[in-house]
């Protein structure tokens, strides 16, 4: 036999459709939250790794920061030697290998990454340059460095030490 609804059972019926719709668009909702908040934290991970990385790599790029900066005292020793070497020396042969010698050891450092910062002329660069005096020149150029400054690759380890003109 046919079963005959009555007007009571359609409306359960019809009511527990709406409930279920209901659940239904209640769980896409979490669904998508939830799909949402992991995709989020997805790029969370991927951003504290590719920063980890990078923190990685300038750690290692200056590593010999400290190393590097102890050996410029020696540089600017050789430096100031080799300027005030006498013309007349008689053994050429020992000046020509202490010029070597100096040589090799600032292309080692420069290997490394270490330049030296251009100052004479330049206008004066509070970042890269630490004025000392003021002299008779051209206002706001540097006139004369008194020690050299270095880079190690963009980082300023040590400022030059300059003289920077008043004007005239």
């Amino acid at each position: 036999m046919d079963e005959v609804k009555t007007v009571g059972d359609l409306e359960d019926e019809l009511n527990d459709m709406e409930t279920m719709k209901k659940a239904l668009e209640d769980e896409k909702a979490r669904a998508d939250s939830c799909l949402a908040n992991w995709q989020r934290a997805q790029a969370d991970f991927i951003n504290l790794k590719r920063r980890s990385e990078q923190q990685q790599a300038e750690a290692a790029k200056f590593a010999n920061a400290a190393l590097i900066l102890g050996l410029l005292p020696a540089i600017d020793d050789f430096e100031r030697g080799l300027a005030h070497m006498p013309p007349d020396l008689g053994d050429p042969a020992w000046a020509e290998g202490i010029t070597m010698v100096y040589r090799k050891f600032k292309a080692a450092l420069e290997a490394q990454g270490l330049t030296a910062i251009k100052s004479v002329g330049e206008d004066f660069d509070p970042n890269v340059h630490e004025a000392v005096m003021t002299v008779d020149g051209e206002e706001g150029k540097v006139i004369e460095e008194i020690q050299k400054g270095y880079k190690l690759y963009d980082r300023v380890i040590r400022p030059s030490l300059v003289k920077v003109g008043r004007g005239t």
